[in-house]
């Protein structure tokens, strides 16, 4: 394993910025940045030994500290949407930020995408890895309490990327961290994802509302085009659907379908052209899958991006869990530790 880093630039608040480069030995290139606690970067190779790009993103810091749709960031305290902005713990009502319509999204006006953490690199048994370090303060973007949040990013000598993410709190409050990595696995830039071949190990679905907020029914996904229980093409049922992807699924119980070290089976993804693939774990109850119907056209790293050019797995609690009270609790409490884990393992056939 390799392991490299160097200063990347400042914010417009003067705050130094880290990026780092992890590299296994079968090909696998990991960059990650303080900035976000993004995942900047992917390169894996494809059945013939060529190593591209697989991520979207952009060539310098600049790109990042603009507005752009969360490439690679960490998003937090909570992931996805909250109704109206408003939750209520223990009584007291909570007023968060709407930035999405008359929603929250992904943490607010200013979310942990948007925070320059602090960083340490890593080595140990054939893995590299970086952990980034936030301290929320009480109050920020409307949630109440002081979070300490972690997120551990290692490689594995294999290729295997573990994403491992922490909180603690000194008051009641709610957290729901995730990764928002874009995928294109024909390469960054190279065409769009229609024609990914995808299985997804959930029975059902979260439906949603005209503004994407979940209804509260667990629906089957037999028989909808929302299945992809076996392997399909993201393109297949795409207009059945509405002409995109933007919904939370169901995953079962980690004993299930080809579980991995205690973690739930997520997805299947391959690129049939060239060959990579990735599979995805977790700790977590639903995964996002969103098909980048509403991306760009936004100039990044691999020239324009531009409508499916990528694909998103988010996994993650459900969306706005906190005014669902049938949905998994997203609650953390004094003397509690949240503690998730997602992995992807690349591969080429």
């Amino acid at each position: 394993m390799n392991i490299a880093q160097e200063s990347w630039g400042r914010t417009v608040e003067g705050e130094g910025i880290t990026r780092f480069t992890l590299e296994a030995a079968g090909g696998v290139a990991v960059q990650l940045m303080s900035y976000g606690a993004s995942l900047t970067s992917v390169r894996v190779p494809d059945r013939r030994g060529t190593v591209e790009e697989v991520t979207l993103g952009f060539d310098s810091l600049d790109g990042y500290l603009n507005p752009h749709p969360y490439f690679g960031s960490t998003l937090g305290r909570v992931a996805n949407r909250i109704a109206r902005g408003r939750f209520t713990l223990d009584g007291k009502t909570c007023s968060l930020f709407c930035n999405n319509g008359k929603n929250h999204l992904h943490g607010g006006k200013k979310g942990f995408d948007r925070a320059a953490w602090a960083s340490a690199a890593f080595q140990r048994d054939g893995q590299a890895g970086v952990l980034f370090m936030y301290e929320s303060p009480d109050g920020e973007e409307g949630y109440p309490g002081v979070l300490n949040a972690r997120v551990t990013y290692v490689l594995s000598d294999a290729g295997v990327l573990d994403m491992i993410f922490e909180a603690r709190a000194d008051a009641a409050t709610i957290v729901n961290l995730s990764n928002h990595a874009y995928w294109n696995l024909k390469g960054d830039g190279r065409g769009d994802i229609r024609d990914h071949e995808l299985t997804l190990f959930a029975d059902r679905y979260l439906p949603v509302d005209s503004e994407l907020i979940p209804t509260g029914e667990l629906r089957p996904v037999e028989g909808t085009p929302y299945d992809f229980r076996t392997p399909k093409s993201i393109g297949r049922d795409l207009e059945a659907a509405g002409g995109g992807y933007d919904n939370c699924y169901v995953l079962g119980d980690p004993a299930d379908r080809g579980s991995e070290a205690g973690l739930r089976a997520v997805a299947r993804v391959r690129e049939p052209s060239r060959g990579r693939g990735l599979e995805m774990w977790t700790t977590q109850p639903g995964v996002q899958l969103y098909s980048g119907h509403m991306l760009g056209p936004l100039a990044g790293r691999g020239g324009t991006y531009t409508k499916y050019g990528a694909f998103a797995l988010e996994t993650e609690g459900f969306p706005d869990a906190i005014n669902q009270p049938a949905f998994p609790s997203v609650v953390l409490r004094p003397g509690g530790h949240m503690r998730e884990r997602t992995r992807i393992r690349f591969f080429a056939t």
